[in-house]
């Protein structure tokens, strides 16, 4: 062959080899970070491709040289074994390096990654204001989510709702929301120009679902292709940013969308330890991004820490407390997180909520654990009872001819009593009934139909129980005479409106769950003593009395 078809051929080769590192590129997306473990991925890949590229020309000019030659002999090649060696030590390197990171040799220093304050229940969730509830989990949500979306009928074929449903604290009150995603590649290429021109907002505490219209739509998302896909435009901006497994959807006060993007620290050898060290915030609309260390992002953001992640660094301050031998033999004072975990609003942020129970995986819990889902505060509060599932089988129980099912308990403070609080829906995943359960005296259940049902069933079994709410204790007290009493039915519940004569408010009977004795043979001219709570334009009756 002439010197100049070779060389022609050797470039290309050269091309062609540089082509593929680029579409591998391009497609896995490593970060350049030696604590990557795709980075590692990614160089023995390379080494192996040249040993192989290597050994096929050899190969190649062996053959012709020997035409009888049927076999190679691949040891004799020096350069082979030099590719070999050097495969081998960088796995050696990344083995060893996997081992000396890992709680094995770390025990102490994965323990001390999470800050854990205990504390004591009543002072930090304060009684609860049933107006603020949220009552949806995420499959609630979602299916609340797919049937506003059905109903747009001019979007519904070209666009779908993403599974994020992020739970937030906007303007004050829990809701979940979610982008839009392209329906199909076709779909994509027919709309991606415009990008996507919605997203969904829930009200967690009201049901109330919105498809809230962008002026401009959404240009970067993880349903895009190219460089506008949300993975491949951070990594192509921050190329040595190792991105956390879980790129959060949020809105800040204002409605704009964002994607809150967490970049992975690594605080024990080359792989072990992983926390939080940055984050990305990158403007959906515009792909703008700006960097923040983790203590100086904007108050609004709710997300940095997922929940999993935070659950895992507490079962290492819950595990690990005796050393790593003692987590898998003797298991001394082992404490674990519960199977499963729910938010809650607290000081304008999201926490996460989980039980401790210990490792041996009896029915009770030895407390509770809150982590700030923006700051990776941790709190230990000492409250023994039952776990989340026995509560939710407890609740199915009281049902259980209605085959319903639970829902992952909320923690509630009612009277100072902690308390679960679950939704229980049918086959259909529709809420139909709602209970509460005494996490230290669990056999106390409570059912209602509604959320103000359930509450003054519960605060009736307090009651005779000897325990008294709070909002109980601040009812106000009213004596008069009847002028008016009229009934009215509010979302199936029958009410009774009662006018005093001389007192210019209107009280408000609710005759739900297990009602109010007396109000029925109540009428115009009767004396009556009214317990109720103020409210903005009606007040609600909590016990009727004859003086």
């Amino acid at each position: 062959m002439k010197k100049g078809k070779k060389a022609l051929v050797y470039a290309v080769g050269v091309l062609a080899a540089l082509v593929a590192v680029f579409v591998y590129y391009y497609i896995t997306l490593p970060a350049i970070n030696i604590h990557a473990s795709g980075f590692w991925f990614f160089i023995l890949a390379l080494v192996a491709a040249a040993a192989v590229v290597y050994g096929l020309k050899k190969a190649g000019k062996e053959l012709r040289e020997n035409k009888k030659a049927a076999v190679i002999v691949w040891k004799d090649f020096k350069m082979m074994k030099v590719f070999v060696g050097l495969f081998l030590i960088i796995l050696a390197v990344y083995l060893i390096g996997s081992l000396l990171s890992s709680p094995i040799v770390n025990a102490k220093k994965y323990r001390q990654l999470l800050a854990v304050q205990e504390r004591k229940f009543t002072d930090d969730i304060r009684e609860v204001d049933y107006s603020t509830i949220p009552l949806l989990d995420k499959d609630s949500a979602a299916l609340l989510g797919d049937r506003k979306m059905g109903s747009l009928v001019e979007m519904v074929s070209q666009f779908e709702v993403a599974n994020d449903y992020t739970q937030i604290n906007y303007q004050g009150k829990p809701v979940r929301v979610t982008p839009l995603v392209y329906a199909s590649p076709i779909k994509w290429l027919t709309n991606q120009k415009n990008g996507i021109p919605a997203y969904v907002m829930i009200d967690m505490t009201t049901q109330d679902t919105e498809i809230v219209m962008l002026k401009q739509g959404i240009r970067y998302s993880k349903s895009e292709y190219f460089n506008r896909n949300l993975y491949r435009h951070l990594r192509f901006r921050y190329p040595t940013y190792i991105f956390g497994d879980q790129l959060f959807f949020e809105i800040d006060e204002e409605g704009t969308p964002y994607w809150v993007c967490p970049v992975k620290k690594f605080n024990i050898g080359l792989f072990g330890g992983q926390t939080v060290g940055r984050v990305v915030l990158c403007n959906a609309v515009t792909g703008e991004c700006v960097d923040y260390a983790v203590e100086d992002v904007p108050q609004w953001i709710d997300k940095v820490y997922s929940a999993e992640l935070l659950m895992q660094l507490f079962d290492y301050y819950g595990v690990l407390v005796n050393g790593f031998w003692n987590s898998v033999l003797g298991q001394r004072d082992c404490l674990t997180t519960t199977a499963g975990y729910n938010y809650i609003a607290l000081d304008d942020d999201v926490w996460v909520y989980t039980g401790l129970t210990s490792v041996n995986g009896d029915q009770s819990n030895v407390g509770f654990a809150l982590m700030n889902q923006r700051t990776m505060e941790a709190r230990y509060y000492k409250v023994e009872g039952a776990t989340e599932t026995s509560a939710m089988s407890s609740a199915e129980g009281q049902v259980q001819n209605l085959n319903y099912r639970a829902t992952f308990p909320l923690l509630l403070n009612i009277a100072g009593e902690p308390t679960y609080f679950v939704a229980l829906k049918d086959g259909a995943g529709l809420v139909k009934k709602y209970a509460m359960i005494n996490i230290q005296k669990y056999q106390w259940v409570a059912i209602g139909d509604t959320v103000k049902d359930c509450e003054k069933n519960y605060s009736a079994l307090l009651s005779t129980n000897g325990i008294v709410s709070q909002q109980a204790a601040d009812l106000k007290r009213v004596t008069g005479v009847v002028e008016v009493i009229a009934p009215v039915v509010i979302e199936g519940n029958t009410h009774y409106y009662i006018c005093l004569q001389g007192n210019e408010n209107i009280f408000d009977a609710d005759l739900g769950g297990e009602g109010l004795q007396g109000v029925i043979r109540l009428k115009a001219g009767d004396r009556v003593s009214l317990d109720y709570e103020e409210g903005y334009d009606l007040m609600t009756v909590h016990a009727i009395g004859r003086p």
